[in-house]
């Protein structure tokens, strides 16, 4: 999966045990009414994938949703998730123009196309 946003906040990588490290950073996804901001993960040697990337930067993010179940010492069963970022781009705007250019070439042509056409509706 991918996502495309804006970097919101980048945390400092955490040495969580002997072979484990993680480092956090939030997106700021405003594709919707709502602003969402997502949190994800990054672990081990991907942790310096974000350096490159600054606060107010458009990156996009591909991920892979991962759950997990756990029992705690009182017998509770609790489920977690966790976005695992596993690569990051910066943001194409250029791919963006495109897009939109090639749409407005579209609508265009549809639109000449159909002042030709001589049907009454």
């Amino acid at each position: 999966m991918d996502i495309t946003g804006i970097l919101k906040l980048k945390t400092e990588a955490q040495q969580v045990s002997d072979k484990f490290r993680k480092r956090e950073f939030v997106l700021t996804d405003n594709s919707s009414q709502y602003p969402q901001h997502i949190s994800f993960q990054l672990t081990q040697d991907k942790c310096g994938l974000i350096d490159q990337y600054n606060v107010g930067d458009e990156i996009k993010v591909h991920f892979n949703l991962r759950g997990r179940e756990w029992t705690s010492p009182k017998g509770e069963i609790k489920y977690f998730n966790t976005l695992e970022a596993w690569r990051i781009e910066g943001g194409n705007a250029a791919s963006k123009n495109t897009s939109s250019a090639s749409m407005n070439d579209v609508a265009a042509t549809f639109t000449a196309a159909s002042q030709e056409d001589d049907l009454p509706f």
